[in-house]
């Protein structure tokens, strides 16, 4: 399976043996609505993928690995790393930077990483260097995950990790996968993407942040009640439209309960069907004193498994 190249917060990598057999097996053009690291559109066979995301920097970072001849990725990658003398322990070794495996390398790179970031967040022309830029910093970042405060600036601190082997293998995989996937990247609020392209041929899977988990996107009111209910009416939409479509979610987790959700779903009983995934959030970076409680998690469709259709 193609994996994407960043460790983007609920990526669903680790869910696509569950989630892929249950999907529809033909299909026109797959809408990845809310697509992240994108490993779910990756992994699916059909004529057109519309990757969709609300995070401008991640589209503009996609189409530069798109659009950029991979060549000149990877040395514009290591180019960065020389210039701000970034760790390489694949290359070195841990002891080169007088640094142990256990800890990191995060005491050795953290003024190279904040000079490098300073940099980015200053430099005004955002070209395609600009978004190697932001891999680079996404890659020596905290557990390689990417935010940025409400000025537009990566905020994020140095992360215990550099560019390894494992990585570039990854990455380079990536870049040749979209390249040869009929696919586009587009920046719309999911209210304001426009349903009328498709039809009964095409499937949209919605993996939107969940409500009731605490993540960096639901950080200061970023997806709230009213995003939830909104999604769901665009589902109603999508499904009075004959148009297919699967929904990732969690009905409880930790203590928490999505009523919403819920109540969706036992109203629209004829409708669409819940189906349970076995998979547990324990081992991931969410801030949370009990990590061993699992998500209710869940994929939600509008047809049947057998048929494909519409219910």
């Amino acid at each position: 399976m193609f994996q994407s190249p960043l460790n983007y917060t609920g990526g669903k990598f680790k869910l696509l043996p569950q989630i892929l057999p249950l999907f529809p097996q033909s299909i026109d053009t797959f809408v990845d609505l809310f697509c992240g690291g994108c490993n779910v559109g990756l992994n699916i066979d059909c004529k057109k993928v519309i990757y969709n995301d609300l995070d401008e920097h991640l589209l503009y970072l996609y189409n530069t690995f798109k659009n950029l001849d991979k060549q000149s990725t990877f040395e514009w990658i290591y180019q960065i790393i020389e210039k701000y003398e970034l760790s390489q322990v694949s290359k070195y070794g841990y002891a080169y930077y007088g640094c142990e495996s256990g800890n990191g390398v995060g005491d050795y790179n953290r003024d190279k990483f904040m000079k490098l970031r300073e940099d980015f967040n200053t430099k005004t022309s955002e070209d395609y260097y600009y978004y190697v830029m932001l891999y680079v910093i996404i890659v020596y970042a905290f557990n390689n995950q990417i935010r940025f405060n409400s000025k537009g600036e990566f905020n994020l601190p140095v992360g215990k990790r550099d560019f390894n082997q494992k990585m570039e293998e990854k990455l380079s995989i990536f870049i040749d996968r979209i390249k040869e996937q009929n696919c586009i990247f587009t920046c719309k609020d999911f209210r304001e993407f426009d349903v009328s392209v498709l039809s009964s041929s095409d499937f949209v899977y919605v993996d939107p942040p969940y409500l009731i988990t605490c993540a960096t996107y639901n950080e200061q009111g970023g997806w709230n009640e009213q995003s939830e209910k909104d999604l769901l009416a665009f589902l109603d939409n999508l499904n009075n439209k004959g148009i297919r479509f699967a929904l990732s979610n969690v009905l409880r987790s930790k203590g928490k309960e999505n009523k919403i959700l819920i109540s969706w779903l036992e109203n629209n009983v004829k409708k669409y069907k819940a189906i349970p995934l076995n998979y547990s959030y324990a081992n991931s970076n969410y801030q949370t004193k009990d990590k061993s409680s699992a998500s209710e998690e869940v994929l939600i469709i509008n047809y049947r498994e057998d048929r494909n259709a519409c219910v």
